[in-house]
């Protein structure tokens, strides 16, 4: 969608910005409504893209590498936020949070999966709907354009519908970053760039990948588990760092 390997939900502060939100609805009580969480989670997840995509607007255009700098910065902005908040709340629920944060599935019950699922899946139908679209945009967006593709409405649109699902997602399982990072550019060397194949198989070999190191998170240290969203960032960064330097950013 915004045609640069380094652009994904963690990188971009999408959920940085959603956790920020779900640890205010709870201080705040919000959490306690239904849906409350949730809705607090993809604000705040909307919140950062519309940050991030107003300072990466450059005449009329997307300045990408602004962008991905742009999504940096308020990444680090957050987490200190969200540090911030943990460290001046007294709610014993807060502190237990921190845990969350870094990336825990096992805190997500069957009830909050049954919240969320239809949320992620509907999102997914959605993007895939637009998978020609994705196909033009990702050849140039002057060709798309010409071709009948309302460029920056369906950036707008499906920024829109990952943020929602981003949302969601970090609700219940914290922060997991750069899965969506290593997977789709992964599976797009080996299988090409057409979305109507990347999409689908980003989404189970990323929920598969997900779960491989979940186990490894339980294994690595029997005496005690390690976040999951440890076990994916020893994977993503030197990912991230070999995307970034053949971008040459």
């Amino acid at each position: 969608l915004l045609r640069n390997p380094l652009a994904e939900p963690y990188i971009l502060g999408i959920s940085s910005g959603a956790a920020t939100g779900a640890i205010i609805s709870i201080i705040l009580g919000f959490s306690a409504i239904p849906f409350g969480l949730q809705l607090s989670a993809f604000l705040g997840g909307l919140f950062t893209i519309f940050l991030v995509f107003i300072i990466s607007h450059r005449e009329n255009r997307m300045n990408t590498t602004i962008l991905i700098l742009a999504g940096v910065i308020i990444n680090t902005f957050f987490t200190a936020v969200i540090m911030f908040l943990i460290s001046i709340t007294h709610d014993e629920r807060i502190h237990h949070i921190l845990f969350w944060l870094m990336g825990d599935l096992s805190q997500a019950d069957f009830i909050q999966i049954i919240i969320v699922l239809p949320i992620v899946i509907f999102g997914f139908f959605i993007i895939f709907y637009h998978f020609r679209s994705l196909n033009l945009i990702n050849i140039g967006e002057e060709t798309a354009s010409q071709l009948g593709v309302p460029v920056e409405k369906t950036k707008i649109m499906l920024t829109l519908v990952v943020s929602l699902m981003t949302g969601a997602v970090v609700s219940i399982a914290g922060i997991i970053g750069f899965i969506g990072l290593i997977i789709p550019h992964i599976l797009r060397i080996i299988l090409g760039g057409d979305h109507r194949i990347i999409l689908p198989t980003s989404f189970f070999i990323g929920a598969s990948f997900l779960v491989i190191c979940d186990t490894l998170s339980k294994v690595i240290t029997p005496s005690t588990e390690l976040p999951v969203g440890v076990i994916t960032a020893l994977f993503g960064g030197p990912f991230f760092v070999y995307l970034l330097r053949k971008k040459r950013v």
